[in-house]
């Protein structure tokens, strides 16, 4: 019953997680300039973590996966495994990374938090979104989850901003509420699959579902029971009602953090439950999923129609976008192979239209986390309180902000000169259709067309002459941190808007 641990391959968690515990004693005992000093400390424990994920990309593990905490069961006769570090691992690590990098960073000196209990945080959620990566087993998954999920209660409870609708006390209190009957809902679908085949191991599960003679009307109760858990990390409908609430309510960096890190986290427990543990069941799921996507988007777009906040806004545009994500995830054939009847139990044997799925995310987190960073970054500068019609004009009286908020909202519209979104895009219409699903390939360019309709609205706002009747907020300097998180957004979406294929790989 020993297990062999790889510490090399989970060095970036390790990292993460002793830089959270520094950063906390680091507060108890740091004077004011100390204490201001923060940020950095943890922006250096990011980067720190970029570069282990780099020597992992070196010593080869997106060749050859490197299991860890692996035991012998009778289901395969060979060894199951907890954590694996593999290309799929490893991508979604440093999306996660690079995306929380970016959220440290758009916190300035004025952001109205303790700066250690915040950055504490931060690491913590962090280390349970990289566990989530690499879990290869639903306790592992189950704990990653928490640990994600626990410490983002307290970052949304952060936000105090006066005349919102919406405070950060009750915004948290609603995130906690929802997140802790979706848990519920989700362990209970993990119990019936573990009563139908004996394992929590994804490998083992893909295993005993290859046979015959199992309970299928159970062990699909606990299928949809288990995805209903990951629908509601991704916002999907419709399991999606706390996001406008908790956008709004929580601080922007925060925000970004959920529409990005947590949300990519879900995802990758999404994919890997589906390819690794469900695979073979994928005939029954994907009509679901297919449904979901098409009801997701949907929703998304439409209601981001009549928003009025910047923030609500690209709450509903994140929830459109999950739906965008989810389409590959539905297709069981790729160029006439049925992927779906093919076992795979290798810790890296995922299916080819999760490609699709990935880049999408690569590409999301890059223009997403940059258009909240221009609105953190022009927060208070604005005149009607991060209304729409605020952002009338903001060319001709802030253009260093203006400029790259409309190239990324020309991204996530998918319009040159933002190619970035466009090759999203025609990914996954190119996955829709080569597994058979013209309906939903047709249901997604009907959206593409409505989300066109309130990202251009805005962009165009932000050149045209202001608005008249608004009193004029008082301007004051963009921090380095913020200038810093936009410019890297930036310069990542520019690269890949010409240059898309490291992410498709």
């Amino acid at each position: 019953m020993n297990q062999s641990i790889d510490y090399a391959a989970i060095t970036p968690l390790l990292l993460v997680a002793v830089g959270a515990l520094g950063v906390l004693i680091a507060d108890l005992f740091a004077g004011p300039k100390g204490k201001a000093a923060l940020p950095w400390a943890t922006a250096g424990v990011l980067v720190l973590g970029l570069g282990a994920e780099l020597g992992l990309w070196l010593s080869g593990a997106n060749d050859e996966p490197r299991l860890t905490f692996c035991l012998n069961t009778h289901h395969t006769g060979a060894l199951s495994c907890s954590y694996s570090v593999d290309s799929f691992t490893l991508t979604i690590q440093t999306v996660l990374i690079a995306g929380t990098l970016l959220t440290v960073l758009m916190a300035p000196r004025r952001f109205k938090v303790p700066f250690g209990e915040y950055h504490f945080l931060l690491l913590c959620s962090l280390t349970g979104a990289l566990l989530m990566a690499g879990a290869r087993d639903f306790i592992t998954m189950t704990v990653a989850l928490e640990t994600l999920s626990l410490p983002a209660y307290a970052l949304v409870g952060f936000g105090r901003r006066r005349g919102d609708a919406t405070t950060g006390a009750e915004a948290a209190l609603k995130f906690f509420l929802m997140s802790v009957a979706s848990t519920a809902v989700m362990l209970f679908g993990i119990s019936l699959v573990y009563g139908v085949t004996g394992t929590v191991y994804f490998a083992d599960i893909q295993a005993a579902l290859t046979l015959t003679g199992y309970h299928a009307s159970i062990l699909t109760a606990g299928m949809v029971l288990t995805l209903a858990g990951f629908a509601f990390k991704i916002s999907a409908v419709p399991f999606h009602f706390w996001t406008p609430e908790v956008y709004s309510g929580a601080p922007v960096p925060v925000a970004a953090y959920l529409s990005v890190v947590s949300k990519t986290a879900g995802f990758a427990g999404l994919i890997v439950t589906l390819e690794l543990a469900f695979r073979t069941e994928m005939h029954d799921l994907s009509v679901l999923i297919a449904i979901l996507a098409a009801v997701t988007m949907t929703v998304g777009n439409v209601v981001a129609l009549r928003q009025r906040s910047a923030v609500r806004l690209l709450a509903w545009s994140t929830v459109a976008q999950a739906g965008y994500v989810l389409v590959p995830l539905a297709v069981t054939m790729w160029n006439g192979a049925d992927v779906s009847r093919v076992p795979v139990l290798s810790a890296g044997g995922l299916g080819p239209a999760v490609t699709a799925s990935v880049a999408y995310l690569v590409f999301y987190a890059a223009m997403n986390l940059g258009a909240f960073g221009v609105v953190s970054a022009v927060a208070g500068t604005l005149p009607g309180g991060g209304e729409l019609a605020g952002y009338r004009g903001l060319g001709a009286r802030q253009p260093r902000a203006a400029w790259p908020l409309g190239f990324f909202l020309l991204c996530l519209a998918g319009l040159p000169p933002g190619l970035m979104g466009l090759f999203a895009k025609v990914a996954v219409f190119r996955a829709a259709t080569s597994g058979g699903l013209t309906w939903l390939a047709v249901v997604m360019a009907v959206n593409v067309v409505i989300g066109l309709f309130y990202y251009l609205r805005w962009a165009a706002a932000l050149f045209a002459p202001a608005g008249e009747g608004l009193a004029p907020a008082p301007t004051r300097p963009v921090p380095l941190g913020p200038r810093l998180a936009i410019g890297l957004a930036l310069a990542v979406s520019i690269v890949f808007s010409f240059y898309p294929a490291p992410a498709f790989r």
